[in-house]
């Protein structure tokens, strides 16, 4: 029975990738989009091969069942992430089948291999289910970034698994604090990609995660991890005929507590700062085969027709979305005839600030110091120039010559980064042969802000609010409001560009400042103090929009304290670690 079952599975699955994989070169050479597609060919290639492979290396008449558990984890962990569908509630039990199988694992002959293989299907279920439209940009991307973000997830659940032996009292606090611990660390590394904290997983419900003003996304990972377990207790003392209740009492407390203080703590929350009216514009180009097509000066007509609409003499900013303009060299911003002809249009209103994103290069002059960026090219006359290239955000007005700027600094790992270069140097030669470049993009150390008459305003570029405490580094520095300049258009019309507009929500919570998003098709819109969304634009129109925001000087303990949580967390996983590593080297000698 198992047998058939299984190859049934490999028929289905086989047949389903097939048919995917040519749908999509057909859309791929007729210049479509992918849509949802790519989820099912992810995932039907996946099956395909973990049905083929995994009997073979875990063969036994339990296979099914193990292989059961470890999808459904899978599913509840995929699914309970924002908008796949609206049950983040899932991610309290997501992690429950998977804790189950390491506790019937533990102990077994070849237990450990066999709780790596499920637990890393499990957590590549997740990605795939959660993550899918990546593939959407760079389908052979998409799979790098979903298998290996898979296996970074096993490495605390095996550790916690290697650890629970030697410190069976206390081997699931060690489960919480290396989840906690990876996911910190998945913020602060080259080949970050910390999309799937936990803590993310209500982004779409800002009402019921208030208290992040106070924990950040940690103390939602926290929360979720904590009644997972408490569910876990529950179960297996019911399976061994002992009293569960009080520890499903507690995950329930646990659960509706938090949700209810949130509900109080939204509900008298009042908005604070002055008003300043911010207009944001969606010009709506398509990104693999449109906007880098068409001539810059019909793209700048678009966007001025779009601004007037709405803009008029009580107006303070403009905000268009991230690589709007370029390819322009830093020092000599205004000398572009797109600049003038913005500047032009910004002089009928002497109190109108206009915040793009925009491509950009510098050129190193004689004497200035060169970035870790730094790029050379031999011109047509044989000298030699040293240059490096940015994805900015700079502040226009009617009349300066002086442009502020801010180079974005969390990078995307491949696209905008080549991770750990001065490791992996030997690839330098094959990066550039295929028309790349290990230089990356150039970053800055710090982060800037925009002031103008209404205020101070934080610049942030795309990927860069998805990073909880890098975020506040903008609100220390003075900043009342935050702009979010992106193009999620390279997704297509599926969950990603709604789980970016969502995680935006969380900074509002973290920072109590209010937010514009200039998205290039969508979504854009103001988010207020508490992270309720306002105005959101439909995806793929061309639409401007005008609104009200607030300007709120006020710190809040996560933008003073940032994520204490992790950091305690990290703290203790390095004391688990190192009372695991001496008792086992004592029970060695």
């Amino acid at each position: 029975m198992n047998a058939n079952i299984r190859n049934w599975g490999i028929v289905v699955s086989g047949l389903l990738t097939a048919w995917m994989g040519y749908d999509l070169y057909t859309l791929y050479m007729a210049d479509e989009l992918w849509g949802y597609r790519t989820l099912v060919f992810y995932l039907s290639s996946w099956f395909f091969l973990a049905l083929l492979v995994f009997p073979k290396l875990a063969a036994g008449p339990d296979f099914l069942r193990n292989f059961g558990w470890s999808t459904l984890s899978g599913i509840l962990l995929g699914v309970g992430f924002p908008d796949i569908l609206p049950v983040p509630w899932l991610m309290f039990v997501g992690f429950v089948p998977l804790l189950l199988l390491e506790s019937r694992l533990t102990g077994r002959p070849g237990g450990s291999r066999q709780l790596y293989q499920f637990s890393y299907h499990a957590f590549l279920v997740w990605n795939i289910v959660a993550t899918y439209w990546v593939g959407n940009s760079a389908l052979g991307a998409g799979v790098f970034a979903i298998m290996v973000n898979a296996f970074l997830m096993t490495l605390p659940f095996m550790l916690f698994h290697f650890v629970k032996p030697y410190l069976p009292r206390i081997a699931y606090a060690g489960f919480i604090s290396f989840w906690i611990t990876f996911e910190y660390l998945h913020h602060q590394w080259e080949l970050t990609w910390p999309w799937l904290t936990l803590g993310n997983s209500f982004a779409e419900y800002p009402m019921l995660v208030q208290w992040y003003a106070y924990t950040g996304v940690f103390g939602g990972t926290l929360w979720i991890l904590l009644i997972n377990y408490l569910l876990f207790v529950g179960l297996v003392r019911r399976q061994a005929q002992q009293p569960f209740a009080a520890p499903l009492v507690r995950a329930g407390l646990l659960a509706v507590l938090p949700m209810i203080l949130s509900a109080l703590m939204y509900h008298n929350y009042e908005e604070r700062g002055a008003s300043v009216e911010v207009v944001v514009v969606q010009p709506n180009y398509e990104p693999h085969y449109e906007k880098f097509t068409i001539p810059a000066a019909l793209q700048i007509e678009r966007f001025l027709e779009l601004s007037e609409a709405q803009v008029d003499a009580q107006t303070d900013y403009l905000v268009f979305p991230e690589s709007s303009l370029g390819d322009y060299e830093t020092h000599e911003l205004t000398q572009y005839p797109e600049m003038q002809r913005l500047q032009a249009f910004l002089s009928n209103y002497p109190r109108l600030r206009l915040v793009t994103g925009a491509n950009a290069y510098t050129i190193f002059r004689k004497g200035e110091a060169h970035s870790p960026y730094v790029r050379t090219t031999i011109n047509n006359w044989g000298d030699t120039l040293r240059w490096e290239r940015s994805n900015i955000a700079l502040q226009l007005d009617g009349s300066s010559q002086e442009v502020p700027i801010y180079k974005k600094s969390k990078l995307v790992p491949g696209p905008e980064s080549f991770p750990y270069k001065e490791l992996l140097f030997m690839f330098e030669p094959l990066v550039d042969k295929l028309g790349g470049t290990t230089a990356g993009v150039a970053t800055q150390p710090e982060r800037s802000v925009f002031a103008g008459p209404a205020g101070k305003i934080a610049p942030v570029i795309c990927y860069e609010s998805v990073f909880g405490e890098f975020f506040t580094g903008y609100t220390q520095k003075g900043a009342e409001a935050a702009f979010i300049v992106t193009n999620d258009g390279w997704w297509d019309n599926t969950a990603g560009h709604r789980q970016h507009l969502y995680f935006a929500s969380l900074r509002a919570i973290e920072n109590r400042r209010a937010i514009a998003r200039s998205a290039n098709t969508g979504i854009s819109a103001f988010i207020n103090q508490r992270g309720d969304i306002l105005q959101a634009t439909r995806y793929n129109e061309a639409t401007a929009i005008k609104g009200q925001i607030q300007f709120n000087d006020q710190i809040t303990f996560y933008v003073k304290w940032g994520d204490l949580i992790a950091r305690i967390a990290l703290f203790l996983s390095l004391l688990l670690i190192s009372n695991f590593l001496s008792k086992r080297l004592r029970v060695a000698s």
